[in-house]
């Protein structure tokens, strides 16, 4: 059964304000935010490369808030967390599941996004009992298509941003049409609604190093998703070129109980050009 999360002290406050907490954890000190009521399950938020706590997107995380505990993390060496960032994924899974069970909690939902959907996978392989539901957003599988590529994708884009003075997810997220470009610019200006008290930017080191964990991801043997038996929500956009579409649906085969959702005409970031819909999707499906 699960600690009460009244114990840890959650938040009322939107996401913007939920103050930053930290959790020393499998020898280091993790940065965390915490919001929502104290009763439920609480489902803990895995995010993308380069990714620090400002980057999860404020009307998802307020929209799962509202129903349920909310846990998003900073990974080792990302943000105001300490110690250096990790080669492998299945380092940051397992540093996962040390924060879940420092936090005193001994079940929990996953939202992983991306990157962060690498390491919700491998947590529910490695401590299935940890894990109830699950949902990949803008990921893949081990030894996905195109998934070892997905630097030489993206620092080209990345430059683009820096050459025409636009963040680069306004490229890598989003696809060029305008209704995909008018998304990107609202999920950016909610990125910056946060005022005070934002998390430490993630510098070229980090995203040097998790790039090289996210290759040896993609490049290493297919795992046996038959062994995810847990409810599985797989979202994505029909258009994504970082972690290419084509690994949604291979992850909705070939998991058990898994449900796919592709939003047309958006990339990468499919659910925050979607996230009203996605929303309602997620909590939904975590309320079941």
């Amino acid at each position: 059964m699960n600690m009460s999360v009244s114990q840890l002290a959650s938040s009322p406050s939107p996401w913007t304000d939920a103050p930053n907490r930290s959790v020393t954890a499998a020898g280091t000190t993790f940065a965390y935010r915490l919001l929502g009521p104290s009763a439920g399950v609480p489902v803990v938020l895995l995010n993308h490369w380069g990714a620090n706590l400002d980057n999860f997107d404020p009307r998802i995380v307020d929209g799962l808030a509202a129903s349920r505990p909310v846990i998003a993390l900073d990974y080792r060496g990302v943000g105001a967390s300490g110690g250096e960032v990790p080669r492998t994924v299945a380092e940051m899974a397992g540093d996962t599941v040390a924060v879940i069970r420092a936090l005193g909690l001994d079940r929990v939902d996953l939202l992983g996004f991306s990157l962060g959907g690498f390491v919700a996978q491998q947590v529910a392989l490695s401590e299935p009992a940890l894990v109830r539901r699950i949902i990949l957003a803008g990921t893949g599988p081990a030894g996905g298509v195109g998934i070892d590529r997905v630097g030489s994708v993206s620092w080209p884009l990345i430059l683009k941003g820096l050459a025409t003075f636009k963040d680069p997810k306004t490229y890598l997220f989003f696809t060029a049409s305008e209704t995909s470009r008018r998304a990107a610019r609202e999920f950016l200006e909610r990125l910056k609604e946060r005022r005070s008290d934002r998390d430490r930017p993630a510098g070229l080191g980090v995203l040097l190093k998790q790039v090289r964990a996210i290759h040896a991801w993609g490049r290493q043997p297919p795992q046996d998703l038959g062994r995810i038996a847990h409810p599985v929500l797989v979202a994505n956009g029909d258009r994504d070129i970082m972690v290419p579409s084509v690994n949604s649906e291979d992850m909705a085969r070939r998991l058990p109980n898994a449900e796919l959702v592709l939003y047309a005409d958006a990339g990468h970031g499919g659910i925050f050009q979607n996230h009203e819909d996605f929303t309602r999707k997620a909590v939904a499906f975590l309320d079941a």
